[in-house]
């Protein structure tokens, strides 16, 4: 597929978006449009918009190519998307009726009302940190193919790819925010579930597949075993620990996170955020079969026409997050290749473009306090919310260019690895909020429990062979990271008779 090609479709992308940016925020571009829209949201649109933000690139490429792993993944990860839908269910019966009643922007403001000023800027400071980390992470997939398929050829480095990525990411979500995220979300949202279905169509019409044929063919391969229950201690596929993962993994990355949760609390009504997130959840579980299954499908056709796995170009290494995009881009056609980067672009800038409005939202809501200003001046909240915009825009460049030297595994592998560590203190901190009434905390500890913590749970799993008998942790390590900040947060605390409202 020509390289120009690819480029003149990216850049007449954008543009499409741009124009949008500028149709949604034509007539309010103020802080409250780009926090929470206004609080006026259709449920529906945010329900179809949110599949693109939770999915991301990592899911588009990464979890098709987990599939064939030499790890022999197969089938493995949706016992860990079955647990993500009872997070899910819980976000939607638990967390978001205590936001709505609170009346939060910030979901960090829970935190700072229960916990105290210290616990909340630790919770805020935490999400802004996991955000960045994980977005970035993400961002640095597609970056990494639009580098191999497209800017190699222009003899442009990676560095400047990226910066080029998030300029077009910001030129349309500074001025509308969430407003504009939401609508552009939909549509990228669209070109994503429609190139997955186009792509299944593609690869199929090259085997010489009709679609009952396929679902056979790949219900009979290697691929397909979905439920791994031998080897509780040493196989970190075993289903009870990404079942339980995959649950706790959810409520911190979706539910304690004020990316997604901004969304859902821009709507009117309690029951409209619940609405979206059952909706949400049933459209979730089905895609992920079809992501699953394209995997298969790529294999098959790899293994029919003899193509390798594309080799990574600092290690030498077999990658499998290339593998996608190498049969997609050089081996199924021109149309094919257009298809596969309209939902790759669309999955992957829904995500960055969602996270970069919520990490200006937090850091100018929990940390410049602009929703407790009354009296600031509307123009000047404006210019400093722009550069806080900018600041992160800059801040993310800098992690991707980082993570470019560091890590050369599978992107999936490594985004829920950082949660593991980063969002556990989230749970232990709203567990402790939720479910223990009576005891009083000394705040100022707050941050070193929740710097311990990680740690803590880092040199466990590290040493775990040793010291569990050859138990080895996968996704379940936020459970346990949660639990000991939960217990930690116990240790600092004291009995109280005031009995606590939220």
């Amino acid at each position: 597929m020509s390289p120009t090609i690819l480029l003149c479709f990216l850049l007449g992308y954008f543009l499409v978006l741009i124009i949008i940016s500028f149709a949604t925020s034509k007539n309010s571009s103020d802080n409250s449009t780009f926090f929470i829209a206004n609080r006026n949201s259709k449920w529906y649109l945010v329900a179809f918009g949110m599949i693109g933000t939770a999915l991301s690139g990592v899911t588009f490429i990464s979890v098709p190519g987990e599939v064939g792993a030499p790890s022999g993944n197969q089938f493995q990860y949706f016992q860990f998307v079955l647990g993500n839908a009872v997070g899910f269910i819980i976000i939607a019966t638990v967390l978001l009726p205590l936001y709505y009643r609170m009346n939060l922007t910030s979901i960090y403001g829970y935190i700072e009302k229960r916990l105290g000023h210290y616990s909340y800027k630790t919770a805020a400071s935490i999400f802004l940190l996991s955000r960045t980390l994980g977005s970035a992470t993400r961002l640095y997939l597609v970056v990494i193919v639009l580098q191999r398929f497209i800017f190699d050829n222009y003899g442009i480095p990676f560095w400047l790819t990226v910066l080029i990525s998030l300029a077009l990411i910001w030129s349309y979500t500074f001025k509308g925010g969430l407003k504009t995220i939401i609508i552009t979300d939909t549509l990228q949202t669209f070109f994503l579930v429609l190139s997955v279905f186009l792509t299944i169509y593609f690869i199929c019409n090259s085997l010489n597949f009709n679609i009952p044929q396929a679902f056979e063919t790949i219900k009979s391969s290697s691929y397909s075993k979905i439920f791994f229950w031998d080897d509780f201690f040493t196989n970190k596929f075993n289903f009870n620990k990404q079942f339980i993962g995959g649950i706790f993994v959810t409520i911190a990355m979706t539910g304690l996170d004020q990316d997604l949760m901004q969304k859902n609390l821009s709507m009117k009504t309690i029951k409209e955020a619940q609405k979206n997130m059952f909706t949400f959840t049933g459209v979730f579980i089905i895609l992920n079969v079809f992501f699953l299954s394209v995997g298969a499908l790529l294999y098959i056709f790899a293994a029919k026409n003899g193509i390798e796995i594309p080799l990574d170009h600092i290690t030498g290494k077999p990658r499998t997050d290339l593998l996608f995009p190498e049969i997609a881009l050089n081996n199924l056609g021109a149309l094919p290749a257009i298809i596969f980067m309209l939902g790759l672009t669309a999955a992957t800038f829904a995500t960055t473009d969602s996270a970069l409005t919520a990490l200006t939202t937090s850091f100018c809501v929990d940390f410049l306090g602009m929703d407790k200003k009354e009296n600031l001046d509307a123009h000047n909240a404006v210019k400093k919310r722009h550069a806080v915009h900018i600041g992160f825009s800059i801040l993310m460049f800098l992690v991707i260019i980082v993570i470019n030297v560091l890590n050369s595994s599978s992107v999936v592998s490594l985004i829920f690895q950082i949660a593991s560590y980063t969002y556990g203190p989230l749970l232990g901190l709203y567990s402790f909020g939720l479910f223990v009434k009576k005891r009083g905390l000394h705040d100022k500890l707050v941050p070193i429990v929740c710097l311990f913590s990680p740690i803590l749970c880092y040199l466990l799993a590290t040493y775990s062979k040793e010291l569990l008998g050859g138990y080895v942790f996968s996704v379940e390590l936020i459970l346990i990271n949660g639990l000991i900040t939960f217990l930690g947060l116990l240790l600092i605390s004291k009995k109280t008779d005031q009995q606590t409202k939220f």
